[in-house]
């Protein structure tokens, strides 16, 4: 198995996992504060190692209406001062090459992450993979999960081996997803970390006609069964009022359901890489 150094841990499908999450997209420091801070509180109290994360744009969003977040300039500020408080690593989306060159010799941002629709985007792949950052790619919901392997290979040829893939669901007829879990054991023969995003595998894209809905009741079936086959982490974007954040609100959990979750996703981890 291919394994991420990443501060003062590392990141493998058979070591125990590590928590991704956040929320969906930044709407100011005062929000984001609070739930940063929620998430380190948790994870500190349960032994998670974890990576907080959010956008600084939504560039795929369903409608032209649809926020979709501050600047770059501004998000770096409040990056800034999550990582100096909380000490945890960041990770952020990328859409452009541009975006790319501009967080290249940041310190700040540890990993970029390739949103879904993006993931073949081979020009943007090389430019992330160049940084010489980590890159946490989703996997398209139109991608197989043997074809990811195409992916690793372009990865490859700017010598960046610090590469995770995160399921996120695969697209079944109109507005929905659905999870093939034998695409987590597919993906883990290629050797790298594989992440299974548990609130996006319940988004449902353009549900509700100007934006997308989703059904947050199911997060905590799919994430313990993929924790069940032995994942490298866990991708879950949270919220203390998802019902009314700006985007992604009706597939993230709630911030006062994140630690039952947790605990019980540790316990099944466990055993997972017990039998290994």
């Amino acid at each position: 198995m291919i394994q991420i150094d990443l501060r003062n841990y590392s990141i493998s499908n058979s070591l125990p996992f590590i928590l991704i999450a956040g929320p969906c997209v930044i709407e100011n420091e005062k929000k984001t504060f609070i739930i940063a801070q929620e998430i380190n509180k948790i994870c500190n109290e349960l032994n998670i190692n974890y990576i907080f994360k959010s956008s600084f744009d939504k560039a795929n969003r369903s409608s032209i209406n649809s926020e979709r977040g501050i600047n770059l300039d501004e998000s770096l500020k409040i990056f800034t001062k999550i990582k100096k408080e909380f000490d945890c690593p960041i990770i952020t989306d990328v859409h452009t090459e541009e975006q790319c060159r501009q967080l290249a010799g940041n310190n700040v941002i540890d990993i970029l992450q390739i949103p879904a629709f993006l993931c073949r985007q081979t020009d943007l792949l090389l430019s992330a993979g160049s940084t010489k950052k980590i890159i946490n790619v989703k996997k398209g919901q139109f991608l197989a999960p043997n074809d990811v392997k195409n992916i690793f290979e372009k990865f490859k040829t700017v010598n960046n081996q610090n590469i995770m893939i995160t399921e996120r669901g695969t697209s079944f007829g109109y507005n929905n997803l659905v999870n093939d879990f034998r695409g987590i054991d597919i993906m883990k023969q290629y050797k790298y970390p594989v992440i299974f995003d548990g609130t996006h595998s319940v988004q449902q894209p353009g549900g509700l006609g100007n934006k997308s809905g989703g059904k947050r009741e199911f997060i905590p079936s799919l994430c313990k069964a993929a924790i069940s086959i032995g994942v490298a982490g866990i991708f879950l974007e949270t919220h203390d009022d998802p019902d009314n954040a700006p985007s992604d609100g009706p597939n993230m959990i709630y911030l006062k359901d994140l630690k039952n979750l947790l605990v019980q996703l540790k316990e099944y981890d466990a055993i997972a890489k017990k039998y290994a």
